[in-house]
């Protein structure tokens, strides 16, 4: 049957017709997880006893027929959406023993679909990383290369899905870790606009920039889970209630596509950018434009202060919010303090992994008295002119269409020495989350066999239109159905 093969519908056709149970469908799954898992550390926690357990529920449900489309569909959470009853980590020894007593809202809404969850994927720690290196379980390997990244910090959820260990997985995006993973790993992955996905249980590192969102194989996967987890959350203050409801309509690129202008902003595609990924941009342009899309050169001119921005802002954010971790309410203490004082310094010293130190310094530093001003609120500042020149670019076209990363994967341990470096493989995204945008990375070639991913970037709102565009790419091309070799076997 292959069923590791199959989109979101078939498995739910396959249910639907009896033809599997859910229970069967669980079992399939776990058993690849057990069976290629150990090659790339994509998982920090099975639950095999809890999946088959919502499996069963999930046959009743379908034997009843009450079910949804996503009754009895195996999925993963990336590890800082909190499950009731099982592990949380955050990637982190700071919660390495954490197990919460609630369901993150994104969580709950698919588990009341039927949805069966079959554990945790592995991440950089906090969500702090491009590269997947920085959690405390491990780093996780590129499907389509064991010796390459799979981008970070959702690279568990991004090599399980690629490796086709689960159907489909959630992630978060604060400056580009479900899109670049999702370059990376050959797959599609949606940033949502911020606050049309609640955050609420999702474990917070920049709460400004944060967005939870779905990583599959295909656009219309991920609609299907984005359908179910977007709207408003009164557990969330900063939820929007102006997203839409309605379930996104797939309609052919013949009904639309001739009256959508893609604007290519000249400074994505730069010399930063590889020349082989140019060259895949242009190749899929060139379908895009036989579709009947238009395009039109653009400029984004503030594009070059987003690094700089979204890390003062993000490290900011994260001193705060991660100072809640203290060995005192939850988490990691340390052993026999010797009092208050060492208590703290001693929990957080041996709690928290290298980066995020790193990133809570940055964000303590820009802080302080007498650098609030010189570095924060000029971050504040650039992030509106950020926000501002989209808005212009949006006046003269409809949507972009740019790089999201500036190379294919890159080697493990290749950029860990080197901050500035491994900061700058965001250059493509972090604008994106400053602005509170939504957009969507889709593959569109291979380079050395290795993926490499483009994004459709929309205004506010716009994510059913981003996922018919990228749908509409998804049923002229292939990439999208490409498996890495070792991997795409029963």
């Amino acid at each position: 049957m292959e069923i590791y093969k199959k989109s979101i519908s078939e498995l739910s056709n396959l249910l639907d017709k009896k033809s599997i149970s859910s229970v069967e469908m669980t079992k399939y799954f776990i058993n690849r997880i057990n069976s290629y898992d150990s090659k790339l550390n994509s998982f920090i926690t099975i639950d095999e006893e809890s999946a088959e357990k919502e499996a069963k529920e999930a046959d009743e449900i379908i034997s009843k027929k009450k079910h949804s489309l996503l009754t009895g569909i195996p999925i993963a959470h990336k590890d800082l959406f909190s499950t009731k009853g099982t592990l949380t980590t955050c990637g982190s020894k700071m919660l390495e023993n954490y197990i919460p007593p609630f369901n993150a809202t994104v969580v709950e809404k698919l588990k009341k679909k039927g949805m069966v969850s079959l554990g945790k994927t592995n991440m950089d720690e906090f969500a702090m990383g491009s590269s997947n290196e920085s959690s405390f379980f491990g780093h996780v390997k590129n499907p389509w290369n064991l010796e390459k990244v799979p981008g970070g910090s959702s690279g568990g959820s991004a090599a399980a899905v690629a490796a086709r260990l689960v159907p489909i997985a959630t992630g978060s995006d604060t400056g580009g870790s479900i899109r670049q993973p999702a370059s990376f790993c050959g797959l599609t992955g949606l940033k949502p606009t911020y606050g049309s996905v609640s955050r609420y249980g999702m474990i917070a590192y920049a709460s400004s920039l944060d967005q939870g969102g779905p990583i599959g194989k295909s656009a219309k996967d991920c609609a299907k889970i984005y359908d179910v987890i977007k709207g408003f959350d009164k557990n969330d203050p900063t939820s929007n209630k102006k997203t839409s409801l309605k379930s996104i309509d797939f309609k052919s690129h013949k009904e639309y596509a001739k009256n959508i202008t893609i604007g290519l902003p000249k400074e994505y595609f730069s010399e930063e950018l590889d020349e082989n990924i140019l060259s895949k941009a242009q190749d899929s342009i060139k379908v895009f434009k036989k579709m009947g899309f238009k395009f039109k050169d653009i400029s984004l001119s503030s594009n070059n202060l987003s690094i700089p921005a979204y890390y003062i802002i993000a490290s900011a954010e994260a001193s705060s919010n991660l100072s809640r971790y203290d060995g005192v309410k939850f988490g990691y203490r340390c052993k026999n303090p010797k009092n208050l004082e060492d208590l703290y310094m001693r929990t957080r010293k041996e709690g928290f992994g290298k980066e995020v130190k790193k990133r809570i310094m940055i964000g303590a530093y820009a802080l302080s008295s007498g650098y609030y001003d010189e570095y924060y609120i000029r971050a504040l500042k650039i992030r509106r002119i950020i926000r501002d020149s989209f808005m212009s670019a949006f006046n003269e076209v409809d949507y972009i269409f740019a790089p999201t990363s500036p190379s294919t994967a890159f080697n493990i341990g290749e950029k860990t020495s080197n901050a500035v470096e491994m900061y700058l493989s965001d250059i493509y995204t972090t604008s994106i989350n400053l602005a509170g945008l939504p957009a969507a990375s889709i593959p569109v070639g291979m380079i050395n066999d290795l993926p490499v991913g483009m994004q459709i970037i929309g205004n506010y709102f716009s994510e059913n239109t981003i996922l018919n565009i990228a749908n509409s790419f998804q049923e002229e091309t292939d990439w999208h159905k490409k498996i890495p070799g070792e991997f795409d076997n029963e």
